[in-house]
């Protein structure tokens, strides 16, 4: 979804759209108790937070990841969970492929925080597709653009007219980013087709008109042979750092085909006859005559072999032209009434296109380039239309991937809604109408876009919601290194969570609940299955539908049960009703979910971890082991065991307390859903105040919880924690800090 501002390059708009005024600037003010935080990925290589622990370097070193029984496994049958970040440099002082030395540091920053997968995104862009002027002009939201210089991206090397040489210098950088993950136990997510655009010499018809090319990579002869020749040029290099290429290197977990791609997907969207798509006019949607004509023909050319003669008769006739003439695609606006044979065709038609491509390229990869590791076609990534369709294509595959973004920017006039308070439409149960039966599942992409005062809730609510229903990856997007001497630490765009200070300091506690698997699966695992015309019929359905368009599936299923696709085209099995509940409580009990008048709760209740989240102060809600007494309206707090004990008798523990977070100087509009000032450093927090209990430690004798800066370095001494007859009580908030290391003396 966040292709939407790819093509218009919003990353000197929305980044640092105030960035040229000075910090010193009476503006540049903090909200009322906020106060600065800087998260420091150099300083992290000495720090108390260390979850390397959980990785297992170096990558590879059990062989390819496969799948087996619907999950990633090794070849020896253990269970791999990827817990990753997407790779991207947009903003200004970012680098998607970074010099040494800063490879080796955001490698280690991020092992250090128990991120054990990356997904290498945009790639395919050239050297020179992000250069951003400095000419002073307004932008959006206020502000006005930073004098900087061009910024190599992409590897594809600018200096020749076609997209088909690599840059040298990019290519070396990539190799050593590479091993530096893999030595650290790192695996690699390579996504072959995101961003790239074409040029003369690739001999890509209307390559000047076509932007990305979104939907004509499918079908375009050229365009496909160009992205067999990238995947080649890529996957056929030897990394001179590891010895392999990287087709041979079993560090490379995942090789993704195209991002956010699907015909099927435009057709729902009403842009094969050229309706105008939102959005399209930065992606540059709409077919030219050139390819409209070439996927028309295509299609008649399919119907002569597909259909009988009386049948085509028939489709001439309900399109309103005469014998022999070509049949042209439904306009979006007739789906409805639509017959239903003129509607199935086209599905029908596309479906084929779609694996007729995915399954040639797979052949390609295996066959031809030599990969070994799990290939992936594209994400489900669209909820206000039906996914479905999409899925009969991904499901020949043993991967099924979704993206998702909780109120997206680029969809959302109104957002900065807490997610807590709609567990209907929440990240995990909308990601969950995707996964399917023996097939592993993956979140390539997933974020609570900043700005937000409610981002503090997505981590743990992700992490522990995808561990009961048992996924294989999820990959936050996104994490960008930055360049010294030519970045600012702050929280540069709606996606970029490398300065974010909650997100950040949340992403040990995932690895955790995850990675580590502290949050159980559900114990009952409900599937449903579809026939042919429900299939078919789920693509011109309401919106009001959205997002499963499955009329009567019950939405609390993904957060209390395992919920599956068990088959697609085969007899249709509905899902019983759930009883109203509130809490919504897993099956395992280790999960509740709770809405009122006061705003929504999560509590985590599993041996190794506990959270609250959500509007804690109001609902006083507990754990096991965990209790808030806080002045915050909203926060997210958890304790996890670092030793791997239980809570009950672990020594060491990792105690997380966010919730807002921001970058100085900023203006929200009068929705209060954008920002008219997007602000600048330092980035600051609202420090969780008050006290929590830690109860029922087994034998404690002595508690103490040292506050850590944005290096995860200590702050002052160890807090003391004074025992109460609930537990033991711990002061937080002063000094002002998101992470504590707990130590139990007994």
């Amino acid at each position: 979804m966040k292709n939407n501002y790819f093509a218009a390059l919003m990353i000197a708009s929305l980044s640092f759209s105030a960035g040229v005024k000075a910090a010193s600037d009476p503006s540049y003010t903090m909200p009322p108790g906020a106060v600065p935080y800087t998260i420091d990925h150099p300083g992290r290589a000495n720090g108390l937070i260390d979850l390397r622990f959980l990785l297992d370097g170096p990558a590879g070193n059990h062989g390819f990841v496969t799948v087996k029984d619907g999950h990633f496994r090794f070849a020896d049958g253990r269970r791999f969970r990827c817990w990753g970040v997407n790779i991207t440099g947009w903003e200004m002082g970012s680098a998607l492929l970074p010099p040494h030395r800063e490879a080796e540091i955001y490698a280690e920053s991020l092992a250090r925080l128990g991120v054990n997968c990356v997904r290498l995104h945009f790639l395919d862009m050239r050297t020179d597709q992000r250069v951003i002027d400095g000419d002073g002009v307004p932008v959006a939201r206020g502000g006005q653009k930073p004098p900087i210089t061009h910024t190599p991206s992409g590897l594809i090397d600018a200096r020749f007219d076609d997209s088909r040489h690599f840059d040298p210098d990019q290519v070396d950088r990539l190799h050593y980013l590479f091993a530096q993950f893999k030595q650290r136990g790192i695996y690699i997510d390579f996504n072959l087709n995101v961003g790239r655009t074409w040029r003369a010499g690739d001999g890509v018809p209307d390559h000047d008109l076509i932007g990305v090319a979104k939907g004509v990579t499918y079908f375009g002869p050229e365009l496909i042979a160009r992205q067999k020749d990238y995947a080649r040029m890529l996957l056929d290099m030897r990394n001179p750092y590891t010895g392999l290429r990287y087709a041979d290197d079993p560090a490379v977990a995942i090789v993704e085909i195209v991002n956010e791609n699907s015909l099927l997907e435009f057709w729902q969207r009403g842009w094969l006859r050229g309706e105008r798509v939102p959005g399209g006019e930065n992606l540059q949607l709409d077919l030219t005559p050139h390819y409209a004509r070439l996927l028309t023909d295509r299609y008649n050319a399919w119907l002569a072999r597909n259909r009988k003669a009386t049948e085509l008769a028939e489709l001439r006739r309900l399109a309103g032209v005469g014998p022999g003439a070509s049949i042209p695609f439904l306009r979006r606006g007739d789906f409805r009434d639509a017959p239903k044979s003129r509607f199935r065709a086209e599905i029908e038609f596309l479906t084929s296109v779609e694996v007729d491509f995915q399954q040639d390229m797979a052949r390609f990869l295996r066959d031809e380039v030599g990969v070994k590791s799990i290939i992936m076609p594209t994400a489900d990534h669209t909820y206000f239309i039906a996914g479905q369709p999409m899925m009969r294509s991904s499901a020949k595959f043993d991967v099924m991937d979704s993206h998702v973004y909780w109120q997206h920017p680029a969809i959302y006039g109104h957002r900065g809604d807490p997610m807590v308070n709609r567990p209907d439409l929440s990240i995990p149960v909308k990601l969950a109408r995707t996964a399917m039966s023996g097939k592993a599942f993956t979140v390539s992409e997933v974020n609570h876009p900043y700005p937000s005062d409610y981002g503090a809730e997505m981590i743990p609510t992700l992490a522990a919601y995808a561990a009961l229903q048992d996924w294989d990856g999820i990959f936050f997007y996104t994490f960008e290194v930055k360049l010294p001497g030519q970045s600012t630490a702050v929280i540069g765009d709606h996606f970029d969570i490398t300065q974010d200070p909650v997100k950040i300091a949340q992403l040990p506690l995932g690895a955790m609940l995850f990675l580590r698997g502290d949050v159980s699966p559900a114990k009952t695992v409900v599937t449903r299955s579809y026939s042919t015309d429900q299939i078919d019929e789920s693509a011109r359905m309401p919106r009001v539908e959205q997002p499963y368009f499955t009329p009567g599936f019950p939405k609390a299923l993904p957060l209390t049960h395992g919920s599956r696709v068990a088959c697609l085209d085969c007899a249709p099995i509905a899902v019983p009703p759930l009883p109203p509940a509130n809490p919504i409580l897993s099956d395992t009990g280790e999960l509740r979910w709770r809405t009122d008048a006061s705003g929504g709760t999560i509590s985590i209740d599993a041996a190794r971890s506990q959270a609250l989240v959500g509007f804690v102060r109001a609902a006083k809600v507990a754990t096991t082991h965990l209790s808030a007494d806080i002045a915050n309206d909203f926060a997210a707090i958890s304790l996890s065991s670092l030793d791997g004990k239980p809570v009950r008798t672990s020594d060491h523990l990792l105690l997380t307390a966010t919730a807002k977070a921001g970058n100085s100087g900023q203006v929200w509009d009068d929705r209060h859903a954008m920002l008219d000032v997007w602000g600048t450093a330092p980035t600051w927090i609202e420090p969780v105040k008050g006290w929590l209990m830690l109860r029922d430690l087994d034998g404690a004798l002595a508690v103490t919880a040292t506050p850590l800066d944005g290096a995860g370095k200590p702050i002052g001494p160890a807090i003391k924690g004074r025992m109460m007859e609930d537990g033991w009580e711990i002061p937080v908030g002063d000094p002002a800090a998101t992470s504590y290391v707990v130590r139990i003396s007994r």
